[in-house]
């Protein structure tokens, strides 16, 4: 099969924050971030699940988040408060672009595609979904979660890594050594089906350098961006993920080379010494859109 084209977006960093905390809200407005996550899950207690979920709606309809896309993590349905929680987002405005309403209702510990469909029918035709990879059963059902993804309106991958190697039992390094084979695999399952797939979080707040490390780790591998759970993690984060000023120039060369007339229909170019292929024209036009697409850094 040929993979579907991915919807190039800047995803470089996406901020947790639970949704019942006000002045973390108010922050995130301002963030330097791509994508903010209103948590009514891990983030919030039990005692607070309402809170935060009534919370949640009132930010969503205050909006104030500029050109940040919008996410809700929610309950589980097989919880006590996953319906609940789909019902309450079912009436607000959502898009697929940024700055209407919510962008995406982020699904926690999805583990199969027949859990993918119920997650639908309970949100009706509503935003987009994201969800979870943070069991071992979502890696053993991965490619049939991924092949449902169009149907049910699944657009990005996040792992869960703390769950995940709380479940596996396995130590979780900076290197995450132990897991590496499924970051490549959901990167792979993902990008096999035009999904965009963002990192776990980093759980160390005063360990800089291992934060910078692990950015680059799963930028190597592939990941659009990383989750982070405090805004200090965002410079690191959006550096790794985002193109250089050299990788921006040599974008723009590719791309203007290919626009030339004589080069009009051309597989192949040659520029600056190099033979240069269609693909390296398409790697070069999501360089310039995320660069495009993320000025508010120099802003």
């Amino acid at each position: 099969m040929n993979a579907p084209e991915t919807v190039w977006r800047p995803l470089r960093t996406v901020l947790y924050l639970p949704a019942n905390r006000a002045s973390a809200v108010a922050k995130a407005r301002g963030a330097d971030c791509d994508a903010v996550i209103l948590d009514l899950e891990d983030a919030v207690a039990p005692d607070a699940k309402a809170e935060a979920r009534d919370a949640a709606v009132t930010a969503v309809r205050e909006g104030g988040f500029g050109d940040r896309l919008l996410v809700v993590r929610i309950n589980a349905l097989d919880s006590e408060w996953g319906a609940a929680d789909c019902a309450a987002l079912q009436g607000l405005e959502h898009g697929l672009g940024r700055g209407s309403g919510i962008t995406a209702v982020l699904v926690p510990k999805l583990s199969s595609a027949l859990e993918l469909a119920q997650y639908r029918a309970a949100l009706g035709d509503g935003p987009e979904l994201w969800a979870m990879l943070e069991t071992c059963a979502a890696f053993l059902e991965l490619p049939a979660i991924a092949a449902a993804a169009a149907e049910a309106g699944l657009t990005t991958f996040v792992l869960g890594t703390n769950d995940l190697a709380l479940e596996m039992r396995c130590v979780l390094d900076t290197g995450r050594s132990a897991m590496l084979p499924l970051l490549t695999q959901s990167v792979v399952a993902g990008r096999a089906y035009g999904l965009s797939v963002i990192d776990g979080v980093f759980n160390a707040l005063d360990d800089d350098a291992g934060f910078a490390a692990q950015c680059r780790q799963g930028a190597a591998l592939g990941f659009d961006g990383k989750t982070v759970i405090h805004p200090a993690q965002l410079p690191a984060a959006n550096s790794a993920f985002g193109p250089s000023v050299k990788e921006i120039a040599d974008a723009g060369k590719i791309v203007a080379a290919f626009a030339a007339p004589e080069n009009e229909g051309k597989g192949v170019i040659r520029l600056d010494g190099k033979m240069v292929e269609v693909l390296h024209l398409r790697q070069a036009e999501q360089i310039l859109a995320i660069s495009a697409a993320t000025r508010r850094d120099s802003a």
